[in-house]
């Protein structure tokens, strides 16, 4: 992560500004050293596994730049888990350190137990039975650079959308948070990264701090987004540079105009998003008002897919990227053929001959993602005349009604174009007659009453403007949808939550 390289150019520089506590170049690494040798002391050695469950904080960074220097591998813990399910990727991933945030001390606890090769217990910003404090581990080590650093890697779990969460582990790259950090073209001091997402996840980990702190930006920690704050975060900061999801883009719109207004963002000069897909018109609309600054990707924890940028976006609306080289990614039909221009079939990405991913311990799995040299993400797609793909649904979402497909994004970009629409999912429901029908869960804007009236007005719009067939049969209004952090929609937690609510249409 370059910590000790930025702490030698300039060690008061700021590196991490957050509600916890901020943190400058060289207290980051003086404390990422000193964790080295508090793990080394408690027989943590190179090749074993990290875990770290934690908000977004200073020690977050201090961990992470410890386990590079360290050789572990480093595997984070989404901190909505329960104990169990958080005890299960603590265990599965072999860790034998264990890093944890007080606040969430009860999943600490659990999941420590359910962890028997733990050697080094340590909690951050409060005390958590059995585990020792992170000040206390750290304060009688030395701060000074280790002198035989070891590269670690990481090694992240899926989002188990699917039965349990798959460790995907690839090869130690110290590279790549370089690669991502040309991308971005941070210039130091002259740049700021604003963290909108949990750093729990794979994409704000890469984006938005080992990106960031490779190339000495400073960081600016948002511990949970909300739409006002990051734009009056943005001006207070001077922000450059920001990861986002979707729903984000959404919200940031929805906000009232003299809202938007109240604060200066003209510091923006970059945003990038992915992880789930953005509606045509709101990304449109974001531009519109903030100028040709936004990114996006295709990718995920197993691999890199496609990039485009603002103004080839604009020439192609809805494109995640042109393919290059031309075999990165293939089409294939269900029998298995090769898809033509225009026609659907799953997304297939190349991996690179070395720094193929493998789902650990699970080799029946990892053989089942590839394809000879490609894998699969589940995700459905074509690719145009001109070689840019465009994504249409997720394999597992498509619902097929009166024999015929609907995906599901195409339906929810058609709502969330409805002023009233705060939040929107669609599934496919069982049915006698059609086999499954297309049904609209909807998250109205704050201050709309969710009436029947509103439900037949949305059916209605998408008749405006999608087929027929594709329009939902029922409108379901719902107080918050099941979305994670990431940005993705837990569409099997979402058609259980239906089955207790009323409907409309």
């Amino acid at each position: 992560m370059l910590a000790a390289f930025w702490a030698a150019e300039r060690d008061d520089a700021p590196a991490v500004i957050s509600d916890a506590g901020d943190r400058t170049r060289g207290e980051v690494n003086a404390n990422a050293n000193r964790l080295v040798r508090a793990l080394r002391a408690r027989g943590v050695k190179a090749g074993d596994g990290l875990a770290l469950l934690c908000s977004n904080r200073p020690e977050f960074l201090e961990t992470v730049a410890a386990a590079r220097r360290a050789g572990l591998r480093l595997t984070t813990v989404n901190w909505h888990l329960t104990g169990d399910e958080a005890g299960y990727i603590v265990d599965d991933c072999e860790a034998t350190a264990f890093v944890a945030d007080a606040r969430f001390a009860h999943v600490a606890r659990r999941a420590a137990d359910l962890a028997p090769r733990l050697r080094a217990s340590i909690c951050v910003g409060g005390a958590v039975d059995g585990f020792e404090d992170w000040d206390g581990v750290l304060a009688p080590e030395s701060g000074v650079d280790v002198d035989d650093p070891v590269v670690g890697s990481t090694m992240l779990y899926t989002s188990g959308t699917t039965g349990r969460p798959k460790g995907v582990r690839r090869p130690p790259d110290p590279r790549s948070a370089l690669d991502v950090a040309k991308l971005t073209q941070y210039r130091g001091d002259r740049h700021v990264h604003l963290c909108t997402g949990p750093l729990y996840h794979a994409a704000p980990l890469s984006f938005s701090l080992t990106a960031p702190a490779a190339m000495g930006v400073p960081i600016v920690m948002m511990d949970g987004w909300s739409a006002q704050r990051s734009l009056a975060l943005v001006e207070e900061h001077r922000v450059t540079h920001t990861h986002m999801v979707p729903t984000m883009f959404h919200r940031l719109l929805a906000l009232p105009d003299d809202v938007k207004s109240r604060h200066d963002i003209s510091s923006l000069v970059f945003i990038i998003h992915g992880a789930a897909p953005c509606p045509v018109d709101v990304k449109q609309r974001l531009m519109d008002w903030l100028g040709p600054i936004v990114w996006e990707y295709y990718a995920a924890t197993e691999g890199a897919g496609t990039l485009v940028g603002p103004d080839e976006w604009l020439r192609k609306p809805g494109t995640v990227g042109r393919v290059s080289p031309p075999d990165h990614v293939r089409i294939l039909e269900e029998a298995g053929n090769e898809a033509g221009p225009g026609e659907i079939g799953t997304v297939y990405l190349k991996a690179p001959a070395d720094d193929r991913f493998e789902y650990f311990k699970a080799p029946e799995k990892t053989q089942g993602a590839y394809r000879d040299s490609h894998f699969t993400l589940g995700d459905v797609g074509y690719v145009d005349d001109d070689g840019y793909l465009f994504l249409t649904d997720r394999s597992a979402h498509l619902i097929i009604s009166g024999g015929v497909n609907v995906y599901p994004a195409e339906v929810e970009a058609a709502l969330l174009a409805h002023p009233a629409v705060g939040d929107v999912g669609v599934v496919g429901q069982p049915d006698d007659e059609w086999g499954e029908i297309v049904v609209a869960a909807v998250e109205p804007q704050t201050g709309v009453e969710p009436t029947d009236t509103l439900g037949f007005e949305l059916v209605e719009w998408c008749r405006d403007r999608i087929a027929h067939y594709k329009c939902p049969r029922r409108v379901i209004f719902v107080e918050a949808l099941p979305r994670h952090d990431n940005g993705k929609l837990y569409k099997h937690q979402l058609r259980e939550q239906l089955r207790a609510t009323p409907e409309v249409g």
